[in-house]
């Protein structure tokens, strides 16, 4: 637990937390382009789920949850997206919510990291420790596409290839 005298120490700038997130997304997106379209939609190990069922998870959770914080109002988690089996609409879609972030993310003040929330409805934290959650979750999601794509023959991306890093 952290006490009062360390919440106001810093350790990280909420600009520098957003820059390693966005890395993390744009390593994520170089994983989806490295997929093809078939696989991408339907390719399974042990009984995961295809990746583009993650990514639309991925989706349904940051800029969502993002609203959320910053508006308060509840929304219900909603995974599934309009994507015509091509991967360059979901492509286009996490284009989109990249941007949505820089939008909603200057909106959270500084005073509200250690706020309690409690995202969708039902997942109970910090706004901080949900933001580490949703970055959480897509590299643990992301390591299932690189097994997917050594799988499939192909290299993944390096892990360190993180724009703004």
């Amino acid at each position: 637990m952290v006490n009062q005298a360390e919440k106001v120490k810093q350790v990280i700038t909420p600009s520098e937390l957003l820059v390693h997130w966005q890395g993390h997304r744009s390593l994520t997106r170089k994983v989806i382009e490295a997929f093809p379209d078939e696989e991408f939609f339907n390719y399974s190990i042990g009984g995961m789920r295809p990746f583009a069922e993650m990514v639309m998870e991925l989706l349904g959770i940051a800029v969502p949850a993002l609203k959320e914080i910053v508006s308060g109002e509840t929304v219900a988690l909603n995974e599934k997206f309009e994507h015509e089996n091509k991967k360059a609409n979901l492509l286009q879609l996490w284009d989109e919510a990249t941007e949505e972030i820089n939008v909603y993310w200057p909106k959270i003040g500084l005073d509200r990291f250690h706020d309690s929330i409690k995202t969708f409805g039902q997942y109970e934290g910090t706004v901080q420790s949900s933001i580490f959650y949703f970055i959480d979750n897509e590299i643990h999601h992301r390591g299932q596409g690189y097994v997917y794509l050594r799988s499939l023959g192909i290299e993944p991306p390096m892990f360190w290839e993180r724009q703004g890093v």
